[in-house]
C-alpha cells in the first residue's frame, strides 16, 4: 500500500511539471519551452527546462549553450539527473537551468518504459527546487511521450493554424486522454497571421475533441508570425534578449501569465 503522505507530496510536485507537446514537427514546440521558460523567469519564477526530444535535442543551440554533460551521461549512468543541470543566465540576470539533451543518439528514442518512468520521477523530486519544470518532449506520440507527459501536472499542445498540425495535435491529444483521462490539456496555437486565425485554429481542435472525445481542452496562449522570431533563432539568442518589445515576445510573455494565473 502506498504511503499517503509520499503519495501526497508526489502529486503536488508533479503539478509544477508542464510537457510541451505537439503532434507533429515543425510548429515551434522547443522555440515555445525556450521562450516560454525565459519568460517565466522574467516573471519570478525559478524554472527548469529539460531537453526530453530524445535523439533531436537542440535546446541548447537555441540557447547557444555547450554543456560538458547531457542526458547522455544520465542514460549510461555515468551522471546523476541532477549533476547536468546547466544554469542559463542573460544579461539582465533573469535565466533558468537547463537539462541538456543528447543530440544524434537514436538509441535515446527507444529507452524501455522502466527507464522513461524513472526519468519521470527524478524530474518529479527535482521539481522541489523549482516553481515550474518544463518538459520540451519529441513530436509525435511514440512511447518516450506518452510515458514522460503522464503526470498530474499540464500539458501544452502546440500546433499552427495548418491543417495537418490540427489532425497531428488531435491525435495526440486523443493518445494522451486515453493513457491520463484526468490529464490537464490546453491549446497553444503558434505561428499564425493574426489573433483571428489562431482563434480559428483553436475553435477546429476543440470541436474535434468536444465532438469525439467528450473533452474541452482550453486556449492558453496564440503566438502570431512575427520575423524576430527566426533571427532570435538564427541568432542562438532567445527573443526576450534580442527582441524584448517584438509581438511574438509580447504573446509569449502572455502565455506565461496564463501558466501563473496574473
Amino acid at each position: 500500500m502506498n504511503d499517503p503522505v509520499t503519495t501526497d507530496r508526489k502529486e503536488t510536485l508533479e503539478r509544477r511539471l508542464i510537457t510541451i507537446a505537439s503532434g507533429k514537427g515543425g510548429v515551434g514546440k522547443t522555440w515555445v519551452s525556450v521562450s516560454l521558460a525565459h519568460a517565466l523567469s522574467h516573471a519570478g519564477k525559478k524554472v527548469l527546462l529539460f531537453d526530453g526530444d530524445l535523439g533531436l535535442a537542440n535546446v541548447d543551440i537555441q540557447l547557444g549553450m555547450m554543456p560538458d554533460k547531457d542526458l547522455g551521461q544520465v542514460i549510461t549512468k555515468d551522471a546523476a539527473m541532477a549533476d547536468i543541470i546547466t544554469p542559463f543566465k542573460d544579461t539582465a540576470g533573469a535565466g533558468f537551468d537547463v537539462l541538456p539533451g543528447k543530440s544524434g543518439s537514436g538509441a535515446l528514442g527507444s529507452l524501455s518504459k522502466e527507464t522513461l518512468v524513472g526519468m519521470r520521477s527524478d524530474l518529479t523530486r527535482l521539481a522541489d527546487n523549482y516553481d515550474h519544470v518544463l518538459l520540451d518532449l519529441a513530436a509525435g506520440i511514440d512511447p518516450s511521450v506518452t510515458t514522460l507527459s503522464k503526470h498530474k501536472g499540464r500539458v501544452l499542445v502546440v500546433m499552427t493554424a495548418d491543417p495537418t498540425s490540427l489532425t497531428d495535435a488531435y491525435a495526440f491529444i486523443k493518445v494522451t486522454h486515453m493513457r491520463n483521462p484526468t490529464a490537464d490539456i490546453s491549446i497553444v496555437v503558434n505561428n499564425v497571421a493574426s489573433k483571428k486565425e489562431g482563434e480559428k485554429a483553436f475553435a477546429a481542435i476543440k470541436r474535434a475533441c468536444e465532438g469525439f472525445l467528450k473533452i474541452s481542452p482550453p486556449l492558453s496562449g496564440i503566438i502570431k508570425n512575427d520575423p524576430k522570431v527566426v533571427d532570435a533563432i538564427r541568432s542562438q539568442v532567445p527573443l526576450l534578449i534580442r527582441h524584448p518589445q517584438s509581438e511574438a515576445a509580447t504573446d509569449i510573455k502572455a502565455l506565461a501569465a496564463a501558466i501563473t494565473g496574473r
